[in-house]
């Protein structure tokens, strides 16, 4: 009880220093984070960010769908079960092997 007494306190505390603060500091902080953003610097890491977003991050969600599509089309081949189930296999691997690859053009 006195936990819940002393986060009920707390917070009364804050929300009061909170709107004595009010809106002038509010928007004195929004200025210099969107000041902060406008800088050059800034905007190269955002642009590298997006870049890397949008060509990198797709390679592994694509590197597990055509795994994915070679391990059934060797699992639906003509042959006994067992030589589907090895072809299967081998093709697991190489799906494996890709996505690994994939995720190590990501991190670098």
């Amino acid at each position: 009880m006195r936990g819940k007494l002393g986060l009920v306190i707390g917070v009364g505390v804050g929300y009061v220093l909170g709107t004595r603060a009010g809106r002038e500091r509010y928007e004195q902080i929004k200025e210099k984070a969107q000041e902060v953003w406008e800088i050059p610097a800034v905007q190269t890491q955002v642009g590298k960010a997006k870049k890397l977003a949008t060509s990198s991050a797709l390679a592994i969600p694509r590197a597990a769908w055509s795994g994915a599509i070679k391990v059934v089309k060797a699992a639906t081949t003509s042959g006994t079960p067992g030589q589907r189930l090895d072809a299967a296999l081998d093709e697991v691997d190489d799906a494996a092997d890709d996505v690994k690859e994939a995720t190590k053009r990501t991190q670098s």
